[in-house]
């Protein structure tokens, strides 16, 4: 993750972050350290980033750790803020029901 850009914005000065490093704490949650990208701002942070909810099953599920699914309503939220992204997603139950069946 060291100098990615993220789209959350300064909280200061409102310029893109970026993150400077990170560690992980858990399967689940990962300590960030973040900086302004915004050279006469500067403003450092520290974040807490944690995976809570799935939004589809997995293929091979670690049994180490127990997340539940997600409901309809948070994953149309997550697929409609994936619509508005330059970098679209495949939407794969959009594939799976437009391809015709082989017999």
């Amino acid at each position: 993750m060291t100098g990615s850009v993220y789209k959350h914005k300064c909280p200061d000065c409102g310029h893109a972050i970026r993150v400077r490093n990170s560690e992980g704490l858990s399967e689940l949650v990962r300590a960030c350290y973040l900086q302004c990208t915004n050279v006469g701002c500067g403003a450092t942070y520290r974040a807490t980033y944690e995976i809570t909810h799935r939004l589809s099953p997995p293929a091979v599920a670690n049994p180490s750790i127990s997340l539940p699914m997600a409901d309809w309503a948070m994953r149309k939220i997550a697929s409609q803020s994936h619509s508005n992204d330059s970098e679209t997603q495949m939407d794969f139950d959009h594939l799976l029901h437009d391809t015709p069946q082989l017999a």
